[in-house]
């Protein structure tokens, strides 16, 4: 059943377009207008007085949708569904229609027979109010019963759908980064370094600092990132980029075995909303070498074979425990490298970009999942339902387009 918003009973029986009265008291000329076919459906009519009732119904119910072409398109839908519903043999029975109206009528906090006689004093019958649910049942059987079984659902999409939620308007960045490897022996050489490259205001200049001395796989883009909603990166990396004028370049910032830099190359404010997430889940597989090129192949060969990062428990098997570091924290206790890669990364990806112990471990970072604040208490249940419920509105759109392209519809 679509899910119908309306006010109380206070406000709920406002004024409607057409009066009561008019309608109730039309003399033979216009109650015959009224009755008149205004579009035909293979072989079934739809009439004026269908289109008033339910431009009337919708306007009660503060509903979208009232507009006159708006209501007889789906009119017209409403017919498709009956007559595919009539082919199949899918009733509805009276028990599910007494249970359907029930519940529609309790979204205004009536029962039924309250709500058809409070549609009843805005002039809407009580067959326009049956109708329209008896058809929503039946049809949301028969798009069950064909399709439910189709309906797959992953802990990949339901892992996406609790990393979304909604938010006021939301800020993303455009940057270049450059992250060097400062092992101890190094660490003065590359301070020295990250000084020279932090004066500079060029994004050219910049860029051609990535080629040479990065050790991201964004060096061979100049150090390039897309578009980053600001919301990923590290809580504390948010300050310091706002700070920034376009061209500016961060001071160098520590991380273990390793100094980053970012320069901010745009920032613009977005529809799109801003989500504040409780945790991030990730797993770290730790590979001794460092960055040597036997290193870098063994993580090369782990990517081949990993998709989520539960494949991550096979490729550590028979390994020491301490091999595979994988759990869930809330974003400002990340360490400030691994938060800053997971942040270029959607669950499923990786990144070889860091070390430890001096630089003599390479790690092959993965990102789980991300959850939103917003979602930090919902029930996975939940989230199925709702996949489930949108992937179904899926095939059922798919098949009244279908049924609307085989028909023989007319509008007078």
């Amino acid at each position: 059943m679509s899910k119908l918003i309306f006010p109380k009973i206070t406000t709920l029986m406002r004024a409607a377009a057409l009066g009561a009265a008019a309608l109730m008291h039309t003399g033979p000329a216009s109650a015959q207008n009224l009755f008149a076919p205004v579009a035909t459906v293979n072989d079934t009519v739809v009439t004026e007085f269908e289109v008033a009732q339910r431009q009337r119904f919708l306007k009660v119910l503060n509903a979208p949708g009232s507009s006159r072409k708006a209501v007889l398109d789906s009119l017209i839908e409403d017919r498709l569904k009956t007559q595919r519903l009539d082919l199949l043999g899918v009733e509805v029975t009276a028990s599910e229609l007494r249970q359907g109206l029930a519940q529609f009528a309790s979204r205004a906090d009536m029962d039924t027979e309250q709500f058809v006689a409070a549609l009843a004093r805005e002039g809407v019958e009580r067959e326009t109010f049956r109708d329209f649910v008896k058809t929503q049942i039946g049809w949301r059987t028969l798009i069950r019963g064909l399709y439910e079984s189709r309906v797959k659902i992953s802990n990949a999409e339901i892992d996406r759908e609790l990393g979304t939620a909604g938010g006021n308007s939301g800020l993303r960045v455009l940057l270049s980064e450059i992250i060097i490897p400062a092992p101890p022996q190094n660490a003065a050489r590359v301070a020295a370094l990250a000084e020279e490259i932090s004066q500079t205001r060029s994004t050219a200049e910049f860029s051609s600092y990535a080629r040479r001395y990065s050790a991201t796989a964004s060096r061979g883009r100049g150090g390039q990132l897309p578009w980053t909603p600001l919301e990923k990166l590290p809580p504390a990396l948010g300050p310091i980029l706002l700070a920034l004028e376009v061209g500016e370049v961060t001071d160098p910032l520590n991380i273990p075995n390793a100094v980053a830099l970012f320069q901010l190359r745009g920032i613009e404010e977005t529809n799109r909303p801003a989500i504040e997430y409780s945790e991030i889940e990730y797993a770290a597989y730790y590979i001794a070498g460092g960055r040597s090129e036997a290193a870098l192949g063994i993580a090369a060969q782990v990517r081949a074979r990993v998709d989520v990062c539960d494949d991550l428990y096979g490729v550590a098997k028979g390994q020491p425990e301490s091999v595979l570091d994988r759990g869930a924290k809330k974003p400002g206790d990340i360490p400030r490298d691994i938060a800053i890669e997971l942040a270029k990364l959607d669950p499923g990806e990786s990144s070889v970009a860091l070390t430890r112990s001096n630089g003599e471990t390479l790690v092959f970072l993965m990102l789980c999942k991300r959850t939103a604040a917003a979602n930090a208490e919902v029930d996975r249940d939940q989230v199925v339902a709702a996949i489930r419920q949108r992937k179904l509105r899926g095939y059922s759109e798919q098949l009244v387009e279908q049924l609307r392209a085989d028909a023989r519809i007319t509008r007078k």
